[in-house]
């Protein structure tokens, strides 16, 4: 085997990009070369624990580099596998006098710690958080299922970027239909990069065009921890700190990890908190506006002068009013979004007291309007899982509030409710346990009855066993 031609051939495969470094060595006769990636690979274990030892030997073989080579994850590798495993993070090593490849595993490159994140801060409970390096991931679940049953699947996705995907479930709780139909989704994907776990969560829902959402998600061990001891399945997807859970329905964005870690009278009563603000969200605006506009009899009449006195010197209609405030609003919170934080602050006060408290002292809004409109944004993120879902509702309903009145808002929610109700994820109801009714389920539905009356699984989702202890006492 002639070393500099096959240094100069995997060059040339890799485009001779800049990062791409090599090696050759001659011990005696033999001569050894290296090829490797220096932006994925650790260099000071690669001098350290690969080059010096093996140049201090003064012959070499193939079992030569196994007994001096200091490294864990060392095997023997075929050509056609040699890229991928450069591309991964690998040190290839091959010899003038053998066939065979070398393939030690060193990978390395900046990642985050764990940390409590954004999304699901809490007040007692876990604070950690998923990363965006799937090893690390890994370890938070392994760290808590110490047992046989866990099962980590690895599958490859993307023809450009061959993103790392890892199924992880119990086996004896989960559904194998489940798992083979999740396995038949992901092998038919076909897409020239996967960048981050919402590109699998498209691809993997029932009804890819619909606006509801079909797939969970979250980013802390802790909640998928326990999605998964209810029998289903997270995917892990390399390079993000979001992991998907299938089956989904709608009641997990109900729930939060906080009820887990608190009194379950007050998790109850949060649930239902957050089911009216919900309803205040999507319902709200359009409501306000059909009140306004078609059925103004119903209202108090002291709140029906009081509206008069704050829009009698408005120039805009009061639909055109409530689509400006509503807009003004979408635009202010992706502007905050974007700036960076030291101007977060700056664009609330510009927010909140120029265009609110001037725009209502110039006579451009009224104050009831812009009142309804900021309840509804702020009840959105009662259930922050839904909210871009609940932005687009809000919108459709507002619309057939200003058209329809309150018909036209009756008739929307029973399309959405009907809608919803047809939607099957992975063969769960995505109303369950409300539609159909599930007596056992509803004891950690809206209600939250105390740990030890919860001692079977949920009935909405198909698993192996019914009772929590069955596999546990196996």
């Amino acid at each position: 085997m002639n070393v500099e031609k096959k240094i100069e051939f995997f060059k040339r495969k890799l485009h001779s990009s800049i990062d791409v470094s090599s090696r050759v060595l001659e011990i005696g006769k033999t001569k050894v070369g290296f090829v490797f990636l220096k932006s994925m690979t650790d260099n000071q274990i690669f001098a350290e624990s690969i080059y010096s030892p093996i140049s201090h030997c003064e012959e070499i073989d193939i079992k030569k580099v196994f007994d001096v080579v200091q490294a864990k994850d060392i095997k023997i590798v075929e050509e056609s596998e040699v890229l991928e495993k450069i591309l991964n993070g690998s040190v290839i090593i091959f010899l003038s006098n053998e066939e065979k490849y070398v393939s030690i595993d060193i990978m390395f490159f900046p990642t985050r710690v764990p940390q409590e994140p954004p999304t699901s801060p809490v007040i007692m409970g876990p604070r950690e958080g998923f990363t965006e390096d799937i090893k690390t991931n890994i370890t938070l679940l392994r760290r808590r299922f110490k047992s046989t049953n866990l099962v980590l699947e690895e599958r490859n996705v993307g023809g450009l970027t061959k993103t790392q995907i890892v199924l992880a479930y119990l086996d004896g709780v989960v559904d194998k239909k489940i798992v083979e139909k999740l396995k038949n989704k992901l092998s038919n994907i076909k897409i020239d990069g996967v960048i981050d776990s919402y590109y699998i969560m498209e691809l993997i829902s029932d009804r890819p065009n619909s606006i509801l959402k079909q797939v969970g998600c979250a980013e802390k061990p802790d909640i998928i921890a326990g999605k998964m001891l209810e029998g289903r399945v997270a995917i892990l997807v390399d390079n993000s700190p979001i992991v998907l859970t299938v089956p989904f329905i709608f009641l997990e964005d109900l729930q939060n990890s906080n009820d887990y870690y608190t009194n379950y009278t007050y998790s109850t009563l949060v649930r239902f908190i957050r089911v009216m603000a919900l309803f205040i969200s999507v319902l709200g605006p359009g409501f306000y506006i059909a009140l306004e506009l078609f059925h103004i009899n119903i209202l108090p009449i002291k709140y029906l002068i009081t509206i008069a006195d704050s829009t009698q010197q408005i120039p805009f209609t009061p639909f055109i009013e409530m689509l400006f405030i509503y807009v003004l609003f979408q635009v202010l919170y992706e502007v905050s979004l974007r700036l960076p934080s030291y101007l977060g602050l700056a664009t609330s006060v510009v927010g909140a007291l120029i265009l609110g408290d001037t725009g209502v002292k110039a006579g451009l809004i009224s104050p009831p309007t812009v009142i309804v409109v900021a309840i509804a944004k702020i009840a959105v993120y009662a259930i922050p899982e839904e909210s871009s879902q609940i932005n687009v509702f809000q919108f459709v309903f507002l619309l057939l509030g200003a058209s329809l009145g309150v018909f036209g808002i009756v008739g929307g929610m029973l399309y959405v409710f009907g809608y919803a109700n047809s939607i099957e994820n992975f063969d769960a109801p995505y109303f369950a346990p409300f539609s159909p009714f599930i007596l056992s389920d509803n004891k950690d539905g809206l209600l939250k009855v105390p740990l030890a009356q919860m001692k079977k699984l949920p009935l909405s989702i198909k698993t192996k066993v019914r009772e929590r202890d069955d596999v546990a006492t196996k």
